[in-house]
């Protein structure tokens, strides 16, 4: 298992660079010059080749480059043009807002997912069963921006009962000496905060949520079903075990290496998602940050943004690997 994530990390760090060098040359082939977007109408040509030098943009591609590369390897991500900030800074100020919200849909389509799963191969062979399976079918056919405007509209327009935008109520002075809102309010018991936080989740949350739960459902369900038809099952039946045991204390087991697998595949994709559906809510993401330094043409930003966007897939993939490792005993020796 050690040699697996050994050779994984070091596969990461390759495809890291094969990006690193893809989004360099893409972003410098690409019209329009970022530049040209933060000087002023009258900027004098010598003061264009300053700001141009200031941000390194006046070197050869292959000695930016390597300047670029070296920043890296050190930490240093380079400076925002737009914001003119550290993109470092930036990352790790607004990352935590993204990774709260993937996560606590993640957790939400989870037990949704699953319980409908369970749910349906119980009801197996029933009306009910129809009824998940339709369901599952809208759902999937969904996309989460679609999610995201019916919710506008239903709980924060026709219905308002939910905060539309943010991350929190922005009339109140709440202090917080982490970003991580939601997780520092639970831990220090301030409960008015921690609702008021939820409360701006909820929305995004089951925007991102649903279209994943529909899928962990549907594939969990055909494989405790498959697994429901094994001898063990038969057996453990006629030994007087009843349906819900089976299928939690028996079936469930084998049936949770391919969900996981598929999870951490659609997992990716609903990280990518949080970029349109932080742009709607106008949360504070690295998604609604990947907007606007796409908007703004901001060189440093969008490198940085497509690198974290990057390793965190990867990181994503290596956790699910050995968590399917480790829920199937005879991958320890594959």
């Amino acid at each position: 298992m050690f040699r697996a994530v050994l050779n994984r990390l070091v596969t990461a760090i390759a495809t890291l660079f094969g990006v690193a060098i893809i989004v360099f040359l893409l972003l410098r082939v690409v019209p329009g010059d970022p530049i040209a977007m933060m000087i002023s109408p009258g900027a004098s040509a010598a003061d264009i080749a300053a700001l141009r030098a200031q941000y390194g943009l006046d070197a050869d591609l292959g000695t930016q480059f390597v300047v670029w590369l070296h920043a890296l390897v050190t930490g240093d991500f380079g400076t925002s043009i737009s914001l003119r900030r550290e993109v470092t800074a930036l990352l790790a100020e607004r990352l935590p807002a993204t990774l709260e919200l993937a996560g606590a849909a993640l957790a939400v389509a989870i037990l949704l997912g699953g319980g409908v799963a369970v749910v349906g191969t119980l009801a197996r062979r029933t009306a009910l069963e129809a009824v998940i399976d339709a369901a599952n079918g809208a759902l999937l056919a969904v996309p989460e921006f679609v999610w995201a405007l019916a919710l506008v509209l239903v709980l924060g327009v026709f219905w308002p009962i939910l905060p539309l935008s943010g991350r929190v109520d922005p009339s109140a002075d709440i202090p917080f000496a982490t970003p991580f809102y939601l997780l520092e309010s639970v831990l220090t018991l301030r409960w008015r905060v921690s609702a008021d936080v939820a409360a701006h989740m909820v929305m995004p949350v089951l925007a991102l949520a649903l279209p994943l739960a529909a899928a962990i459902a549907r594939l969990l369900k055909a494989a405790l079903t498959e697994a429901m038809l094994q001898d063990y099952i038969l057996l453990a039946r006629l030994k007087g075990m009843s349906a819900t045991r089976l299928v939690l204390g028996e079936a469930l087991r084998n049936a949770v290496g391919p969900t996981l697998a598929l999870t951490g595949v659609q997992f990716t994709f609903m990280i990518g998602g949080t970029v349109v559906i932080e742009r709607i809510f106008a949360y504070p993401g690295i998604g609604q940050l990947a907007i606007e330094a796409v908007i703004n043409r901001d060189l440093p930003l969008i490198q940085g943004l497509v690198l974290l966007f990057g390793a965190l897939f990867i990181a994503v993939n290596l956790v699910i690997d050995v968590l399917v490792a480790a829920c199937n005993p005879r991958l320890h020796h594959g």
